[in-house]
């Protein structure tokens, strides 16, 4: 009886990381571990599901909905984190005693969301925040955009955009014009300004959010304040007047960005957007936006803010915070458009070529000595034809290729062939003198790189 082949495919919003994405995302990530570390963030990790009570209620109605939860057979409602933040929320209500304050973590994780999937957007992603707990200061708030600054440069860009604003201004606005009661309405509509239009955005605070369109055109006026920063900061101040929240929000917002600025990031890097809102409810301060300038459609790729007030579901300590996550995914969408991804899927840089099947335990030896020596080193597994085994190094992106045949052998050597440029080296190599054939291949692979 013969067995009926199941169709291989992934579920929709999914996708398969195969060896040429995966090298240079797990690079991404350890150069994410790196900055992180430089600025003094310590590595934490929570668990995938949660309780659904932890979850729910903390970003917003949409993401609730998105959520994906389920019923234990013990009876337990549980859910997979949508997000690390909140999470972390949790963990540090029940752990901050023993951890102290301030507490900076990072974490890179995966996440999931029910949402409709879009080009460098997926319903299972990576996040990579970045997070400190237990202050309010200012120099917080700019770290984050310091951090931002350095991670984009580490991994590779250099045109792109930090967008920042301040909620607390958006909150004044909305108390001037009696719509506070309103805001998780007001502000879910302004956060789409950028996808779907201002006057698709007016249009829909009339209908969604009971706004009139007086008041709508007032929030949306917020979107048009483009100019030099210290001039938007005067005319925010004056947009705001009379509120007090409205107005610590504007001397927040200019006291962050004129901190980043002193700090090293370049003017030209930096924008005031009174217009970003951040979709998610906890935010209360800071928030910031990134994109890239040569292809912003694809969204913000490293977004993040304040949240002052998320802890307080969890404990009855005050736990502020602030810190910004890197959409991995989303970013390595981007670099594949814009065809950045180098054409590599191997981890080691080296193949050793086997070709003489008498030769099969010195081939092996030698690679444990390379190995050793702190090279990555592939051995191929059959004694094929050099000329089909070269074929393979080529399409595998290896750098050189280690040929040693009994001639070679016999003669204490081997040849280095370097694939980018066909260049073959002849260098002294046995089994108990292999140190000058480990420099070498060290040194040019650190060329190459």
């Amino acid at each position: 009886m013969s067995q009926t082949l199941i169709t291989p495919r992934t579920l929709k919003g999914f996708r398969d990381y195969p060896p040429a994405i995966m090298i240079p995302r797990e690079a991404m990530m350890d150069t994410a571990r790196r900055v992180f570390r430089s600025f003094g963030f310590a590595p934490i990790d929570t668990p995938v599901l949660e309780y659904l009570q932890i979850l729910t209620g903390k970003g917003s109605e949409e993401t609730d909905r998105q959520i994906y939860n389920f019923t234990t057979r013990g009876g337990r409602e549980v859910a997979m984190r949508f997000d690390l933040t909140v999470p972390l929320a949790r963990f540090a209500a029940q752990h901050i005693n023993a951890l102290g304050t301030p507490f900076r973590r990072y974490h890179i994780a995966p996440v999931w969301r029910g949402e409709n999937p879009q080009s460098g957007r997926y319903r299972e992603f990576v996040q990579c925040d970045f997070d400190t707990i237990g202050t309010e200061s200012a120099v917080s708030d700019t770290e984050v955009i310091m951090v931002v600054n350095r991670l984009l440069n580490e991994l590779g860009f250099d045109e792109f955009t930090i967008s920042i604003n301040n909620r607390m201004v958006l909150s004044g606005l909305l108390e001037k014009l009696d719509l506070i009661e309103k805001t998780t309405d007001v502000l879910r509509c302004l956060d789409k300004i950028g996808k779907i239009g201002r006057e698709a955005v007016a249009k829909e605070m009339v209908d969604s959010a009971s706004v009139t369109s007086d008041q709508a055109n007032q929030v949306l006026a917020l979107s048009d304040l483009d100019d030099e920063p210290e001039s938007v900061l005067d005319s925010l101040l004056e947009i705001v007047s009379g509120s007090e929240t409205g107005v610590q929000g504007v001397e927040r917002l200019g006291e962050v960005y004129r901190s980043a600025i002193a700090s090293g990031v370049s003017p030209e890097r930096l924008r005031l957007d009174v217009s970003i809102a951040r979709g998610l409810d906890y935010y209360t301060g800071t928030i910031f936006e990134t994109t890239l300038d040569e292809l912003p459609g694809i969204g913000s790729i490293c977004s993040g803010g304040r949240y002052d007030n998320l802890a307080s579901l969890y404990t009855k300590q005050r736990l502020p915070g602030i810190g910004g996550s890197l959409g991995l995914d989303r970013l390595l969408a981007a670099m594949e458009q814009l065809k950045l991804l180098p054409s590599q899927s191997v981890s080691a840089p080296t193949m050793i070529a086997y070709f003489d099947k008498s030769l099969k335990e010195d081939y092996l030896k030698m690679s444990s000595q390379l190995r050793s020596a702190g090279l990555g080193i592939e051995m191929y597994p059959d004694p094929k034809r050099l000329a089909a085994q070269l074929k393979y190094a080529d399409q595998k992106g290896f750098s050189h290729v280690i040929i040693a045949g009994d001639r070679e052998w016999q003669n204490g050597e081997v040849q280095v062939k370097t694939l980018a440029t066909k260049e073959s080296h002849t260098i002294a190599y046995q089994h108990d003198a292999f140190e000058e054939l480990a420099r070498f291949l060290g040194s040019t692979i650190a060329e190459s790189e």
